[in-house]
């Protein structure tokens, strides 16, 4: 699906970074390293590279990743760009600063909880998850994301499951977004900052 998405002209979110990831641009410390999952076409893994972040990008798409290598090149922004499946992937203990997850909500609840499971476990002690989607009542708006709610995230929901970290920004809210033709319009969006506490345990 992600293939056929990816191969219509130019890009289907645009090589602008998350707006939610420039926001949140004091985390991303030149020489820090940093994981961007289901990165797509590159946009924000880009964009932390050129900040200075020492940057791994995966995603299941090879025609995504194809593109995001070509913007990458243009832009002189060095990332290790990995083609892999979020279902296998080796979310190595502790290898990472800074995680980020945007709008990636292609996971079913069950899946949903492996994967927040793995960011978690790739953190370092006081590394940094950057995690933004949408709410629920994103599916009305149709203007991103599946047409279920089901995948989408509350704001009890993240609590929950990141509760073994410091929350550092958990907001639900409104806005409009321009991101390419894949987000533009009223959206229903909710970020989560959060830095794993310093004192936990590898598992």
């Amino acid at each position: 699906m992600w293939d056929e998405r990816y191969s219509e002209p130019g890009f289907l979110f645009g090589t602008a970074p998350a707006r939610f990831l420039v926001e949140q641009a004091d985390y991303l410390q030149r020489g820090l390293t940093a994981l961007a999952v289901a990165d797509g076409e590159g946009r924000n893994s880009v964009y932390m590279a050129e900040r200075g972040m020492r940057v791994t990008a995966m995603d299941a798409s090879e025609v995504g990743l194809a593109k995001a290598k070509g913007l990458a090149a243009a832009r002189s922004a060095p990332v290790n760009f990995v083609q892999a499946d979020l279902r296998t992937w080796d979310w190595q203990p502790e290898a990472f600063d800074l995680v980020a997850a945007i709008f990636i909500q292609f996971a079913d609840p069950g899946f949903r909880a492996e994967i927040f499971a793995g960011m978690t476990r790739t953190l370092k002690p006081g590394g940094i998850l950057l995690l933004h989607g949408y709410t629920p009542e994103q599916v009305a708006f149709g203007t991103g994301g599946p047409p279920n709610p089901d995948y989408m995230y509350t704001t009890d929901m993240l609590a929950e499951a990141f509760g073994d970290m410091d929350i550092l920004r958990l907001a639900a809210y409104e806005r409009e977004v321009d991101e390419g033709r894949g987000h533009k319009g009223r959206s229903a969006l909710i970020d989560l900052v959060a830095r794993k506490r310093p004192d936990a345990k590898a598992v």
